[in-house]
């Protein structure tokens, strides 16, 4: 695997802002995968957490009072534009960026591959996304703790086995799917439980 992450968050913010220059005013407003937030909400977080840096990220917890979803809400309040299209310019910029919260590096593509898919999937677009970067996003997401976003505990009690790379996670009753399926599954995102197989797809479920 390449040590280097940031050459995959690179190609994976530039795709999105490609997919991004084609939307209609109409597609920038439509519901993403996140609840409560819209394609263009998704946008300005992925231009907030770009900017994010270690001491950036402890300095703006402690304003939210240590909660992560205040926080979130609070950046994408700054980040967001007037239009979609100044959000669109926002992200150009930040697309090369190198800074990161203190967190893996790893997880920088989880934010990049899961919020793409946020924002793709609701408007019927379609990637395919290296196999690294997906697979890098999906074990530091089994290796991350619930109280920072993870699935650790979840793999506790499910076994993830990826049916296009060479993958196998967790212990327990078995989940079987594409690897971006299981990303997004264990990220909780529960459109992507149609893609699994298998009596861990349960597991999967009332763990989300």
């Amino acid at each position: 695997m390449t040590q280097d992450v940031w050459p995959l968050v690179h190609a994976e913010r530039a795709a999105l802002i490609e997919d991004l220059t084609r939307l209609d005013d109409e597609g920038w407003q439509e519901e993403s995968l996140c609840a409560g937030w819209t394609v263009h909400d998704v946008a300005a977080h992925l231009v907030d957490t770009a900017l994010t840096t270690r001491i950036g990220f402890l300095v703006g917890l402690a304003r939210a009072r240590f909660d992560f979803d205040r926080q979130n809400a609070e950046g994408v309040a700054h980040r967001r534009g007037d239009d979609p299209q100044e959000t669109l310019r926002r992200l150009r910029r930040v697309a090369r960026r190198r800074s990161t919260p203190p967190a893996p590096l790893d997880s920088r593509l989880v934010e990049e591959v899961v919020h793409g898919e946020d924002i793709r999937r609701p408007l019927g677009l379609t990637r395919r996304y290296p196999t690294e970067a997906v697979t890098r996003a999906l074990l530091v997401q089994t290796r991350t703790s619930a109280s920072f976003g993870g699935a650790k505990e979840l793999v506790g009690r499910v076994r993830l086995t990826a049916t296009d790379t060479d993958l196998e996670l967790g212990t327990g009753p078995e989940a079987t799917g594409p690897a971006l399926s299981l990303l997004l599954a264990v990220s909780g995102r529960r459109v992507a439980l149609d893609d699994l197989s298998g009596p861990g797809v349960e597991t999967l479920a009332t763990g989300l």
